[in-house]
């Protein structure tokens, strides 16, 4: 009996431990992404493409206002130097149609020429999304990454694995209600990136 519950006890102070663990890294990785995001330098917008990172279609088929957002800014971006974009992402459950096909069909429509824009409809995470975009581009192809600026540290860092030197940010704002949900869910993406690449 006394044997069971030394067994209980240990069980507990385990179980408390891992949570307190996790508690201490959860927060590190949330300081961590706000450190980057906030010091992040500022796209000097001399580089040969865009890569802009697919977000949610509605129902409808418009983009969501986060994806809307993201091109937006990536359209400024052209604007001041004309070059290739690439939009990535597939086609999600709830999504009507690719992402990709929904980020070109708004960009032409405003104004952008179809043949500076390369569509990869397959990509379901991140890394999928910048991996297949570069396979699009040519090699050494300089880039900078559009996506919301919650996103964008860890999209970056992705980048710059795949082998990309220097890689530029361009960050899009996102709607103020959502600032902690988007946050809080990122930090999570960071602790998942760092175990992946270290374990």
């Amino acid at each position: 009996m006394a044997r069971q519950r030394h067994r209980s006890r240990f069980l507990t102070k385990l179980i408390f431990l891992l949570i307190l663990l996790f508690i201490i890294a959860y927060v590190a990785m949330f300081v961590y992404q706000l450190f980057l995001e906030l010091t992040m330098p500022k796209a000097k917008g001399d580089t040969q493409a865009i890569i802009v990172l697919g977000a949610q279609v509605k129902e409808d088929g418009n983009p969501s206002v986060q994806l809307e957002l993201r091109l937006q800014k990536a359209l400024e971006a052209y604007q001041e130097k004309p070059r290739y974009i690439v939009v990535t992402g597939g086609q999600g459950k709830d999504e009507p149609r690719p992402e990709a096909h929904v980020m070109f069909d708004w960009l032409v429509q405003n104004g952008v020429p179809k043949e500076h824009i390369l569509q990869e409809d397959k990509s379901k995470s991140t890394k999928e999304n910048i991996k297949n975009a570069l396979a699009l581009l040519s090699e050494n192809t300089t880039v900078a990454i559009v996506t919301s600026d919650y996103h964008l540290p860890r999209a970056l860092q992705i980048t710059r694995d795949l082998g990309v030197k220097q890689p530029e940010g361009i960050p899009s704002p996102i709607k103020s209600e959502y600032w902690l949900k988007n946050h809080a869910r990122e930090a999570l993406a960071w602790g998942k990136y760092f175990l992946d690449k270290f374990l």
